[in-house]
């Protein structure tokens, strides 16, 4: 796999989740601390982690992750609505 990709599923907390969403949606690691309100450093640590985790080396690698492993929905790509219940 191209970028050191991880090709074995990889256990992410909810925050990572969360945090890799806000990096897929384009938001620099200050304005993801602003929006989680917590500190830059504690959002570089969890990127840090992450990146570890999914053996990516960077942030477009770690996007990439994302989609191919179905974390992230970006633009209506690799999304999966559940049934409407009323229909």
């Amino acid at each position: 796999m191209a970028g050191g990709e991880s090709q074995t599923p990889v256990t992410l907390s909810d925050r990572e989740l969360q945090i890799i969403d806000l990096v897929a949606a384009g938001l620099t690691n200050q304005e993801i601390a602003g929006k989680l309100e917590i500190s830059k450093r504690t959002v570089d640590n969890h990127i840090s982690n992450i990146l570890t985790k999914t053996q990516t080396e960077n942030r477009v690698a770690l996007v990439r992750w994302a989609l191919q492993w179905g974390k992230v929905c970006l633009n209506d790509v690799n999304c999966c609505l559940l049934p409407n219940q009323n229909e």
